[in-house]
């Protein structure tokens, strides 16, 4: 495992973009779409498979599936940035708020939504 920063992918992914010039390009709505497209490209992995022929596909496909992750990244890191969102900061706020609302005796392995508990 890597031991870059969030900082260090930010940077390398803002140095693409503007190498490119496409800054003009990445308004939130456009960024946040091409986000979406790209998950798209990593459920399209998944598409039609479950259980150990899903999990097996997986382990077959594991650099695809890394590269999909990766231009996900990419472009959370992008959105973030413009935004002036610190994403270490939003996701351990956004934990609390999860483990709040999912506590360990209520929620552990059950697959309900925190109004269902």
């Amino acid at each position: 495992m890597s031991d870059h920063t969030l900082a260090e992918l930010t940077t390398i992914a803002l140095r693409f973009r503007d190498e490119r010039d496409w800054k003009q390009f990445h308004n939130p709505k456009d960024v946040a779409l091409s986000m979406s497209l790209e998950v798209a490209e990593l459920i399209e992995i998944m598409q039609w498979r479950n259980g150990p022929d899903l999990q097996a596909h997986l382990a077959a496909n594991q650099q695809h599936v890394g590269e999909e992750l990766a231009d996900i990244l990419y472009w959370i890191l992008i959105l973030a940035n413009d935004l002036g969102i610190d994403l270490p900061e939003a996701f351990i706020a956004k934990q609390a708020q999860n483990a709040a609302k999912y506590p360990v005796e209520q929620s552990r392995g059950i697959a309900k939504k925190y109004n269902q508990l």
